[in-house]
């Protein structure tokens, strides 16, 4: 089955406002005239509103790093998903090895956080990732379907279907190693297999399933080859717009 790839980059806490909102505006003239890729941004949080402005009428997509299951309430420092739908945000990042390491997100927040989403039209950008000493005592499989499981318990099958996985080995991550494209491919067929069995193939077959972990455009497109990398979720490369449109065009000399 072809799925539409997508690439999203995940700009951290990074940027100053006029650097991220100039980022925008360049992401949006060379990468959004592509048409058989989607492309989103996620920047920081206090540059959503500018850089929605900055998108709108652009097919790119715009992504909050975080978000909080609730609608509303007492949880100083948090967005709701409907304060990011009002925002303009398209999708959220939800579950990063960043967030689960330092600020202690568990398996079950972020089921809870993919529910909200749905119910509010936004689309998880579900991130699920192991540990070196995880992968080195072959752990791998086990650590990331349960993450995934617990990820989408709350969801129906078109929701899961709408969901983007991003599998992101967390010992890749900003470290300059990148798993082979055989490695990650391994862990995207487990993972769309325990999809298979959590809800059905042909549901299995609609998930987008992106790689991230040190992204670039010397290997994107052999990453892109393998069967069940459906696109990638990007760090460091996603912050010069040069790097970026070459991942999007999955080709390294594409300097246009």
């Amino acid at each position: 089955m072809s799925r539409r790839p997508v690439i999203a980059g995940n700009w951290k806490m990074n940027l100053s406002a006029d650097d991220a909102i100039a980022l925008a505006a360049a992401v949006r003239d060379r990468c959004g005239r592509f048409r058989d890729v989607d492309v989103v941004i996620a920047p920081q949080g206090m540059m959503l509103w500018p850089i929605a402005r900055r998108l709108e009428g652009s097919p790119v997509g715009l992504a909050a790093q975080n978000c909080h299951w609730a609608d509303k309430g007492a949880y100083t420092g948090e967005f709701s998903p409907v304060q990011l739908k009002e925002t303009g945000c398209t999708h959220v990042i939800i579950g990063h090895s960043e967030r689960r390491q330092y600020f202690g997100e568990t398996d079950e927040g972020v089921g809870k956080k993919a529910r909200a989403l749905h119910d509010h039209g936004l689309i998880p950008i579900l991130c699920v990732g192991e540990s070196l000493q995880q992968r080195e005592s072959g752990q791998t499989i086990a650590v990331v379907s349960s993450q995934v499981a617990a990820g989408v318990a709350e969801l129906s099958d078109d929701e899961l279907a709408e969901t983007i996985i991003a599998y992101e080995p967390v010992w890749a991550i900003g470290t300059g190693l990148t798993a082979s494209p055989e490695q990650a491919q391994d862990v995207h067929l487990e993972i769309r297999n325990l999809l298979s069995r959590l809800a059905n193939e042909a549901t299995a077959q609609r998930v987008r399933i992106q790689y991230g972990g040190s992204v670039k455009p010397s290997n994107v497109r052999e990453l892109m080859s393998q069967a069940d990398i459906d696109g990638a979720l990007v760090g460091g490369a996603s912050l010069t717009i040069d790097s970026f449109a070459q991942l999007v065009a999955h080709r390294e000399d594409f300097d246009k």
